[in-house]
């Protein structure tokens, strides 16, 4: 169960996007947060959750790929330990699969296929650090579809 109070809200700015489909409303609610924690100086587990999500919620995948690196950026500096007393359930190394398969979209998107390709290995590699429960497998079928995205262009 999630500790942490800062997560909690970027949690609630989440709902707002995926089950309200309010994207403006759940970028004014991150842009607060990013704002607080002192943006990319803060911690670093605020910074990866906090751009992951913001990433979602971009009309341009040019800044969406700039938030969904800062994610993968700050997950480079967390450990095991500060994620746990957050309260989060995944080890860092089951962050990955999902920060990876959201940089392979974007440069998918972009057309750079062979660094979508590069990030789409990335993921599955990963992917046994999850278990074989609900999120692991919504990142299972967005590693999927990508996969078939990227074999047919």
């Amino acid at each position: 169960m999630i500790t942490d109070a800062t997560l909690a809200r970027i949690n609630e700015g989440v709902q707002l996007h995926h089950q309200q489909g309010q994207r403006a409303a759940a970028r004014e609610v991150f842009a607060r947060i990013w704002d607080e924690i002192g943006g990319e100086q803060g911690d670093p587990l605020h910074v990866c959750v906090l751009a992951h999500s913001m990433a979602d919620v971009q009309d341009d995948v040019h800044q969406e790929l700039v938030w969904d690196q800062r994610a993968l950026a700050a997950a480079d500096l967390l450990t095991d330990a500060r994620v746990t007393q957050a309260g989060v359930t995944l080890p860092v190394a089951g962050l990955y699969p999902s920060l990876h398969l959201n940089l392979a979209e974007c440069y998918r998107k972009l057309g750079d296929l062979d660094r979508a390709r590069d990030y789409l290995q990335r993921a599955q590699a990963g992917i046994g650090a999850l278990g074989d429960d609900e999120y692991a497998q919504l990142i299972r079928s967005g590693l999927d579809r990508v996969e078939q995205q990227l074999t047919s262009e």
